[in-house]
Parts: C-alpha cells; sequence; structure tokens
C-alpha cells in the first residue's frame, strides 16, 4: 500500500481565464517558466499540441500541469525561443506573434528590423555558410592562400629584420609572423623551439622546406636556463651515437642535432630527455625520442577518436612531407613502445604510486583503476554504523553488479605471454594472468548443466567457434548502476562463455569486499546461479564467502528477460524485486558500444599490449562516468521524482476502484502475501499466475495423453478408425482449422475493399493453402462420422442452387462449413465421446479468449496514459494511435473467438444436457468489453464527498460506489466467484490481481530509485574528498629513485635534486586534492536544489502518520508532480 496521500491537493492551472477544453484536446505544452508578474501570477510560454483525446481525457477534465522552472534571467524576463508561422498566425494577429510572407527577404539583415519583443528578423548570420558563398568569400580566401606561397609583405625587402644582413631568405611556419631572417637569426631565434618547420626562399623562386639541424641549430641538454634566456654552456657535450637522432612531435617527425651532457654531475641520457619533456624510445643510448605533448595528444585521440598507432604515425608523417620526395625516418617501431610505456606511466602516476612508500613494485592487485564513488566503499563513503542500518534501508548500502561477455573483443594468436607479457599484470582491471590460467586449468573438464530455460547457446553451446583465435572475447564485473568497470573483475574467454570464466572473475572482483548486500544481474543468472556455492569452493579460501557473510540475490536484465520462460520471468525480474530501484542491469552493453571500435586494432596485438590498451580504455571510461556523475544524477532524479507522484496516484486509483466493489479484505490478502513474499522468498510467489485458465493447447496435448494411453492398453479396437489419426486429433484438427477461417476472414475484412497487390497475394495464398487443409481434415472426418457426408452433400446443393443466381458463381474458403459435432447437434450419427472431445476443447477456447481480452484492454489502458502524458506532436500521436488501433483490433478478434466457442458450448450442453461451464462463460455484450472505470476515481468531487462524515455523506458514498460498480464488467471478477450473502462478487479477476501487485511494484520501485539516488549523492563528494585526503597525506612522504643503481649514497647526497623531486611530488598531490574538492563542490552546487525537490515530492505523496493526514490534507498545500520546481 502506497503512503497516505495528501487528498485535497487541487491541481490549479495559473491562468487569467478558465475555459472548457473543446472536444478535439488542445494541450499547451510550456516551454519554460519566463516570470512572475507584480501579482505573483506566473508567466509562461506554450507551445499548441492537438491530437484526439484517449477516452480517459474524453470522459474528464484534467488542467495540463506546468512545471514551475526559475527564469534564466533576471534581466531578461521575456528571453525565450520564438515561433515564426509563415503561413500566418494561427493564434491572431494580437498574440505577439510575428508573421513572415516569405523567408528569403528576410535573410538580409537590413531587410527587417526588430518587429517585436521577443522575435527578430532573420539575420545573414543565421546562416553563416550561404552568407560566405553570397559575399564571393571563397576567391577571396584563396587568393589570400595564395599569396602566401610567395614571401608575401617582404617580396620586396632585401635586408634581415632582425639584424639589417642582407638575403633573408628564411622563414618559419610555426611562429605567429612571416618575417624573413637571415641564417644566423633563424637559428638564434629557435634554440629553444627547435621543432619548428623552416622554409628557405631558393634560387628558382619558391620556398622549399629545409630543417633547423641543416642550418645549424644544436639543441644542449642538462643545462638549464641561465641569464637572458640562453642556456647554459656545457664544456663536456655528447652528440647523440653518430649525431643521428629523431624526435617525433606533434607537427611532424624531426631530424635534430642533439648533445647531451657529459659533465661530472651529468644525469643519464634519458633522464636528461625527460627533464627536457622527451619521451626516450630506450633507456640506454637514445636515439629517438617524442614529446609529451605528442603523447598526450594521441593519448586522447585514441580514447576519443579510437585512432590507431599506425593512422597517427602515417599522418606525421605526411605532415612531415606529403609529397613523397623526401623519405621520413621510420620509427613507429618506437612510437608504439613509447606510446605503451606513457600510458603505463600515466596510469601509475594517476594511481598514486609515485606518492607512495612501496613505490612501482608495491602496487597491489586493481589499485591503478578508478573507483566508482557512487557505489558503496566501506571506510571511504559509508556511514560507521552503516551494517547496524534497518533491514528496509540496507539496499542503501547493496552493492549492485552486473556480468556479460563480449565475443568481438577476441584475439588472434599473435605472439605469446613470454614474448609480449602485461606491463603491470593484475594491476588494474585484468586480473593477474598466471593464477587465472592456473585456475581454467585446473578446473578445465568441469562440466555445466543443460539449460531449464530456453536453449542458452552461453549455457548449452558455450565453446563457440573459436578457430584461429587465442581468445575468443572478454567477460567483465560491471557497477550495474552507474556502469563502470571493476578491478580485478576483467578476464579473456578461451571458448566461450563458460561458467569456470565468469565464476573466476565474479569471485575474483569481490575479492576483500566487506559490502554483505549483493544484487548479481546476468544473462543467464537463472542458469549460472545454480550450484554457485559448489563451484565456489574451488578458489582459495580468502576467496570464497563465509557462511552468512554475503547476501546475494541473482537477477536477469530487463532486456534480455522477456526472452526466458514464464517461470523465470517471475523469480528473477528487476520489475517485481524488492529494492532494486530502477536498475536495468543492461550496464555493460551500454560500455560495450564505447568499446567495440577498439575491437580491430586490439584483435592483431599480442596478448600484454592488449590488455594494457583495454585496461587504459576502461579508465578512460571510468573517469568520464566519474565526471559526469553531477548531470547524471540531477538527470536521473528530474526524471524519476515526477514519475513516483504519478506512480502513486495510477495504484491510488487502482485501489480506489477494487475498494467500490466492496473488495477491501480482498485487497489486504493481497497486500499480506505480497509483503510475506517479500520478507522471505520461500514464501509463494503472488507475480505467479494461481488461475491460470488452460490453453486449447493444454486441452489438445491432454487428450493426445489419453490416446496414447488408450491404445498403449489396446482399449480402441472399436473406437480407433483411422490409422493416421486419433478421433480427439481430429476434433482438435477441426477447431484449429476453424480459427484460421475466422482469422482469415478478419484479415480479408481488415484490408478493405480496395487491397494492394501484395495484400491480395498474401490473401489468395492464404486461402489456398487453407483449402488444402481443409480438403486433407475433410477426408479423414468421413472415416470417423460417416452420415456427415450427406450433411456436406445437402450443403453443396443448396451452394449451387444459390450460384446459379450470381455472376460470379464459387464460395469463399473462410465460409465452408465443417460440421464439428457443435454443428450436428443430432442431425447425423455421432459418436458421444466426440461430442466430449468438442466441449473441453471450447470450455478451454472461451477462457483463453477471455483472458486474453482482459489482458489487451489493460495493454489499451496503458497505451492511453502514456499517450496522454508523454505523446506530443503529430508523429508522436499517430504512432501512439497506431498501436492503439492494433491493441482494438486483437481485443476485437478475441471477443469474436470468444462469441464462436460460447456458441458452440451452447449446442454441446444443450445434447450433452451439461450446464457447468455457464458461470463462468457469459455472453459478452458490446458494453462488456471495456477495461476498468478508473477515470471514475479522477473525479476530485467525489474523493470530498467520501470524506466527509455524517449519514448523508455516507448515502451519497454508498451510491458512488454503487454506481462505480454498476460500471464494472463481469470479466475482470474471477471465474467460478462465490457470492456472499447479498449476491455480490467479492473475489475479482486475476488479471485485475497481477495488475495490482504491477503497478504496486511500478510505485515501489520509484521510491527506491529516489532512496538510492539520494544516498548515492551523499557518498559521491564523500568519496571524492575521501581521495582528495589520501593525496595530501600521501604528499612527500616517498624519496625519489637514485638516478644510478650502482651509486645510491651519492645520489642521496645531491641534496638540490632531491628537493626538486620533493617540491614536484608535493605539488602534483596537492593538484589532484584540489581538482577532487573542485569536483565535489561542483557536484553539490548541481543538486543545491535537489534535496528540497524530493522533499516536496515525498510531501506530494503524503507521506505523514495516519493520525496527521487530516491535518496535512489542506488544498493547495503540496504542488502537483508537474508542478514541482525542477532542478536545472
Amino acid at each position: 500500500m502506497p503512503p497516505k496521500r495528501n487528498k485535497d491537493v487541487s491541481f490549479i492551472l495559473d491562468s487569467d481565464s478558465d475555459s472548457d477544453a473543446p472536444p478535439q484536446m488542445i494541450q499547451l505544452v510550456p516551454e519554460r517558466h519566463i516570470h512572475s508578474n507584480e501579482d505573483g501570477h506566473r508567466l509562461h510560454r506554450y507551445t499548441m499540441v492537438k491530437g484526439v483525446a484517449s477516452p480517459v481525457k474524453a470522459s474528464t477534465s484534467t488542467p495540463t500541469l506546468l512545471p514551475d522552472l526559475p527564469p534564466s534571467s533576471p534581466s531578461a524576463p521575456h528571453a525565450g525561443p520564438s515561433h515564426f508561422w509563415p503561413e500566418g498566425n494561427p493564434l491572431g494577429d494580437d498574440e505577439g506573434v510575428p508573421v513572415y510572407d516569405g523567408l528569403e527577404e528576410a535573410r538580409d539583415p537590413e531587410a527587417h528590423g526588430p518587429i517585436h519583443k521577443e522575435g527578430r528578423a532573420l539575420r545573414g548570420s543565421d546562416d553563416p555558410l550561404g552568407m560566405w558563398v553570397r559575399k564571393k568569400k571563397p576567391q577571396l580566401y584563396l587568393d589570400q592562400l595564395v599569396l602566401l606561397e610567395g614571401r608575401g609583405d617582404y617580396y620586396e625587402y632585401n635586408e634581415c629584420i632582425h639584424c639589417g644582413v642582407a638575403d633573408p631568405r628564411y622563414r618559419c611556419t610555426e611562429c605567429f609572423t612571416d618575417d624573413l631572417y637571415c641564417k644566423q637569426c633563424i637559428v638564434e631565434t629557435h634554440q629553444n623551439v627547435p621543432l619548428h618547420k623552416v622554409e628557405m626562399w631558393n634560387g628558382d623562386g619558391f620556398f622549399e622546406q629545409t630543417t633547423l639541424k641543416v642550418l645549424g641549430v644544436r639543441i644542449q641538454l642538462g643545462h638549464g636556463l641561465r641569464s637572458k634566456g640562453r642556456r647554459g654552456i656545457c664544456i663536456n657535450p655528447a652528440p647523440a651515437v653518430d649525431d643521428d637522432f629523431v624526435v617525433i612531435g606533434q607537427n611532424g617527425i624531426h631530424e635534430v642535432g642533439l648533445d647531451f651532457c657529459n659533465c661530472e654531475t651529468a644525469q643519464p641520457h634519458d633522464i636528461q630527455l625527460l627533464r627536457a619533456r622527451w619521451y626516450p624510445a630506450t633507456g640506454k643510448s637514445p636515439r629517438t625520442a617524442i614529446t609529451f605533448g605528442a603523447l598526450r595528444f594521441y593519448h586522447l585521440l585514441a580514447l576519443e577518436a579510437y585512432c590507431s598507432g599506425a593512422e597517427f604515425y602515417n599522418c606525421l608523417a605526411r605532415l612531415t612531407d606529403n609529397s613523397g620526395t623526401k623519405p621520413v625516418r621510420d620509427r613507429y617501431d618506437e612510437f608504439l613502445r613509447m606510446a605503451r610505456q606513457w600510458r603505463h606511466m600515466q596510469m601509475l602516476k594517476r594511481g598514486g604510486r609515485g606518492h607512495a612508500g612501496s613505490g612501482v613494485d608495491g602496487t597491489k592487485p586493481g589499485e591503478l583503476a578508478l573507483l566508482c564513488p557512487a557505489c558503496p566503499q566501506p571506510e571511504k563513503n559509508l556511514p560507521s554504523d552503516y551494517k547496524n542500518a534497518p533491514s528496509h534501508k540496507r539496499f542503501l548500502y547493496a552493492l549492485f553488479l552486473a556480468l556479460d561477455a563480449n565475443f568481438r573483443m577476441r584475439r588472434k594468436k599473435v605472439s605469446s605471454e613470454e614474448k609480449d607479457p602485461s606491463l603491470g599484470d593484475g594491476w588494474s582491471f585484468f586480473g593477474a594472468i598466471a593464477p587465472y590460467y592456473k585456475y581454467l586449468a585446473d578446473n578445465w573438464s568441469q562440466k555445466q548443466e543443460r539449460s531449464t530455460c530456453v536453449a542458452h547457446d552461453a549455457v548449452d553451446k558455450p565453446d563457440r567457434e573459436s578457430r584461429g583465435t587465442a581468445s575468443s572475447g572478454i567477460a567483465t564485473v560491471d557497477c550495474a548502476r552507474h556502469n563502470m568497470k571493476r578491478p580485478n573483475a576483467v578476464g579473456d574467454l578461451q571458448l566461450g562463455e563458460r561458467y569456470i570464466n565468469m565464476d573466476y572473475i565474479f569471485f575474483m572482483g569481490l575479492a576483500g569486499s566487506e559490502v554483505a548486500e549483493l544484487y548479481v544481474s546476468y544473462d543467464i543468472a537463472c542458469q549460472w546461479h545454480k550450484n554457485i556455492w559448489e563451484r565456489m569452493k574451488t578458489f582459495d579460501q580468502g576467496v570464497r564467502f563465509r557462511n552468512g557473510q554475503k547476501y546475494c540475490v541473482f537477477l536477469i536484465p530487463k532486456f534480455h528477460l522477456p526472452a526466458h520462460i514464464e517461470a523465470c520471468n517471475i523469480m528473477f525480474s528487476f520489475h517485481l524485486t524488492r529494492f532494486v530501484g530502477m536498475t536495468d542491469g543492461e550496464a555493460p552493453e551500454r560500455g560495450w558500444a564505447s568499446l567495440n571500435p577498439l575491437a580491430t586494432s586490439t584483435a592483431e596485438m599480442g596478448p600484454g599490449m592488449r590488455r594494457d590498451t583495454i585496461n587504459d580504455a576502461f579508465n578512460d571510461m571510468n573517469h568520464k562516468k566519474i565526471i559526469g556523475l553531477g548531470a547524471w544524477a540531477t538527470r536521473r532524479i528530474r526524471d524519476c521524482v515526477p514519475e513516483m507522484i504519478v506512480c502513486s496516484l495510477e495504484l491510488e486509483e487502482l485501489e480506489d476502484s477494487i475498494r467500490s466493489l466492496d473488495a477491501e479484505s480482498v485487497l489486504d490478502e493481497w497486500r499480506e502475501e505480497v509483503e510475506a513474499w517479500e520478507e522471505d522468498a520461500a514464501n509463494p510467489n503472488p507475480f505467479a499466475s494461481r488461475a491460470k485458465q488452460r490453453t486449447v493447447m493444454d486441452v489438445r496435448k491432454e487428450l493426445a495423453e489419453e490416446a496414447e494411453a488408450d491404445m498403449n492398453n489396446n482399449l480402441e479396437e472399436g473406437l480407433l478408425v483411422s490409422e493416421e489419426m486419433h478421433p480427439s486429433e481430429m476434433i482438435g484438427m477441426g477447431v484449429q482449422l476453424e480459427e484460421l477461417q475466422h482469422s482469415l476472414a478478419f484479415d480479408m475484412a481488415g484490408v478493405g475493399d480496395h487491397p494492394t497487390p501484395t495484400q491480395r497475394t498474401n490473401m489468395h495464398e492464404r486461402s489456398n493453402k487453407l483449402r488444402r487443409k481443409l480438403l486433407t481434415w475433410m477426408d479423414v472426418q468421413v472415416t470417423h462420422i460417416p452420415h456427415v457426408a450427406l450433411l456436406r452433400a445437402e450443403e453443396d446443393r443448396a451452394r449451387a442452387k444459390i450460384s446459379a443466381t450470381q455472376p460470379q458463381p464459387g464460395f469463399s474458403v473462410q465460409h465452408l462449413a465443417l460440421w464439428l459435432p457443435s454443428s450436428i447437434k443430432g442431425r447425423a450419427e455421432c459418436d458421444r465421446e466426440l461430442y466430449e472431445c468438442e466441449l473441453r476443447l471450447r470450455v478451454a477456447q472461451a477462457e483463453e479468449a477471455l483472458e486474453e481480452i482482459c489482458h489487451q484492454l489493460l495493454v489499451r489502458t496503458h497505451l492511453y496514459k502514456y499517450k496522454d502524458r508523454f505523446a506530443r506532436g503529430v508523429k508522436a500521436n499517430t504512432r501512439c494511435q497506431t498501436k492503439i488501433a492494433a491493441v482494438e483490433a486483437r481485443i476485437r478478434r478475441s471477443t469474436e473467438r470468444y462469441r464462436a466457442a460460447r456458441k458452440a458450448l451452447v449446442g454441446l450442453g444443450h445434447y450433452l444436457k451439461d450446464s457447468s461451464w455457464e458461470h463462468t462463460i457469459r455472453p459478452l455484450a458490446d458494453n462488456d468489453v471495456h477495461g476498468m472505470p478508473r477515470a471514475l476515481f479522477q473525479d476530485a468531487e467525489r474523493k470530498k464527498q467520501l470524506m466527509k462524515k455524517g449519514p448523508q455523506a455516507r448515502q451519497r458514498a454508498a451510491q458512488m460506489r454503487k454506481e462505480a460498480k454498476t460500471a464494472m464488467s463481469w470479466i475482470w471478477r474471477a471465474p467460478g466467484a462465490e457470492q456472499d450473502e447479498e449476491g455480490n462478487e467479492t473475489a475479482l479477476n486475476e488479471a485485475l490481481r497481477l495488475d495490482w501487485l504491477k503497478t504496486r511494484a511500478k510505485f515501489l520501485r520509484r521510491v527506491e530509485e529516489v532512496d538510492l539516488l539520494e544516498e548515492e549523492m551523499r557518498r559521491i563528494p564523500a568519496f571524492l574528498r575521501f581521495q582528495a585526503s589520501q593525496w595530501l597525506k600521501n604528499a612527500g612522504i616517498r624519496p625519489a629513485a637514485p638516478l644510478n643503481d650502482n651509486d645510491r649514497d651519492a645520489f642521496t647526497a645531491y641534496a638540490p635534486e632531491h628537493k626538486a623531486y620533493q617540491e614536484g611530488n608535493i605539488a602534483y598531490a596537492r593538484r589532484q586534492a584540489a581538482r577532487l574538492h573542485q569536483l565535489a563542490q561542483r557536484f553539490e552546487e548541481q543538486w543545491k536544489d535537489i534535496p528540497d525537490f524530493i522533499s516536496m515530492g515525498r510531501m506530494a505523496l503524503g507521506v505523514v502518520e495516519e493520525e496527521d493526514a487530516e491535518l496535512v490534507a489542506v488544498e493547495g498545500d503540496v504542488a502537483p508532480p508537474d508542478e514541482l520546481p525542477v532542478p536545472l
């Protein structure tokens, strides 16, 4: 039962005048809240949407609810989008909307001035590309590009602009100016920018590319800047090996003249390069380096644009020379090695290993992976007493996990673990390889149970095709609510999605976690969870869950659930399970969409490089999710709080409908049953259908089993005439053929008088197939009921007589009489057992049709409500109307099927003297086929009358209940319901019971989601501030590593080096802490209005004690769901 709501809340649309809506629904959709006038009335801007109202809207007049959004700028109270009506203003000329007869004239910014304070004329800037073409800019720009191929403004200069020496022939294409320099000046000005590109004006009258190395620029490492911006002079420079050094930069691949410092206190060559922010390709005698800027650029480009190393390197090579006349030095292998090392170093740096006392070698499993701030992290973002939370609040501290496999991320048989190991084995998302492979080898012979659900390939065919691959894919364990990868919870698959792989990553990903309550989602959880605790015993003691340590609930993702059997849809549903909120379990599927573009390149990598690349991609995915948590939580809260209120209204209306039938005891019984199941899953599941009606196929199965038993016992010697078909099978086939006739007739009537060629061909083909089936069945029927041949001959003579008067003689196959026992009615000799067989089939047919009618009526109700709430515009309304029309067609078809079955039952019952079915299978009139009268309970006046006290009020309330009861169709009452002393049926239809259960679950999931989001918004800033405190705590505690392993004491005595490292160590820690604090503050600023928003939503539900309900229920004291102030 939902919390008691405030009964006297009235939803009022602020307006200057009141008017009744016309028969055609006209809805004003607010675009934004503009301002408040002096009288306090809110001013809005609306978009008018016309459409056909649903039956609910047609019978009730409900005002449109408008959101109360804050103004964007107090100084511009009327700012907002404008509407233009090229064909005239449909609202009238006095509505303040500008009218344009043509748009071409309005393109000129001088054609029209401002027409209205809320609108303006079109300007040229509204079409910048068109204006660029019309103003002849292409030719003008082209001329300037050609001009720059020459010396430009310096074509007459004969002196260097810097020193005045003659013959200035050099310019830099990277510098801001196009100044021409002499050779000496160009060298001096580029001492500190040695990777710029320069050109030389040659004797043939054009610029040709040259290099600074050719001009004499030497790069001296190991000596910092001295006075006047000049570098210190090295007394013992050491050129690179063979004076051959290549630097990869963002603007190309450069050959440079490089000198290392070889002084007594000189640092190693690779360290000298790092101090210059150049990353060396090797640690000894390096001959290649890449700039930090190029590495950062490629790193982000690979993560955002999925650019491969080959594509990036080829781009740099073409930037260096795109003409093919000057071969570029090949440093591709070195580039890949440096880029891989850079990713690894950045992960170590951001993971805090430069600040940890144990350094890189002390890195623990999964320590470099970014954690989810919104998930429960004990001792980081959870209260100290979270383990003592009451039972109904423990879900707030539960961990939601989702498992899945991706077979696109396969790897070919390239390289090996020995040749290409991971740089950080087990330090982030992939677990340690050696223990993983050892576990697989020890348990490879483990057998999987066959699926008791549908035929899941992951269960019945786990060894998928994997020829030519070293890994058939990867499997992960994700955070199910926030779509983040978890540490040590990724593993390679060898032969498909086997349990041993999924077990390992699941248990290893949870190793060491103190969270006691787990909600685990997996596509095949219905099969995988079986015997999981037995399989857990194959792990070490440190990995196993101790008895009572964990509480696990296994579920199936919402999108995958419909593919499972009905029992799985009840037992493993997120919709029906308590304490899961609006979690859908499909988080891994969203993550694969971001990862799959890497599959092409990672498939060709060695095992270590592939894992390092995927680890880096997962860390980046988590990083982007973390910085987007503010917008994510705001969006979820904005959607969920109004939905919570709407679902509460739906549940209240449905319960009022049930109470109006004097079925309060039934409602209490349902509530007790579902609450008992929620407390203990061992109790009967209330969502399982209890009075499930037998279908026609169920009865045919029973008849087939009885026929098989008869044949086994040799009891049908006088009954079994045909060796091809048993009499009960013949009757069952006849009933099925009759349904095909009705279906064909219904479809032919639906296409109308002018079908398309495709429809006409389809109908002819269906008719021909049905005719052949009927003729075959009639031959078998005659062997069981010989006298039916006389009836059919009589029918043929009558048809021939009628056909003689028709211009086109013939008959339709859908109108051919089958002469089943219900149609014979004693006109021909027929065995009584055939009558009884058809009676059983007809009862099942009628009950099945009635159940389908109720189900489709509920679907139609939900579609109408969806259309009323969300459909805006012609396209959306047309789609909704199309879906509603299809549902109504199914309702009509099921209605005709029910009536045909009952008509047959009347004849069978008369012959067999059997009327046991008449109490449940009643005559179905057109006015009986309608949904629950929920619109009746939206009447505010009726609710006020029910709340009043006194004899007259009680009499009026009783009258209203009687009217509502009269409006309730008999189809919504349970078949065979017993009557009380007053003759009132108290048991309700099974579909109505399930509808109430699902409506209640829908409401509770929204309430839980709001609670979860509120707790997550508390945890996120707490976790970020905890991380900030850890950075500050570790700042400066670790000394720098020695530059030379052979002379550690000498380095330790080098104080300036140590002090510089300590300063960098502390600076980086402080910057990381400051960024984490800023991110937490930004989130809190985004969420500053959300606590009030949630509180108002809960007040709208009336979350108060029962004795205080009357004090709170004051008209207008709580805003309706759509008028809550929405946090921006």
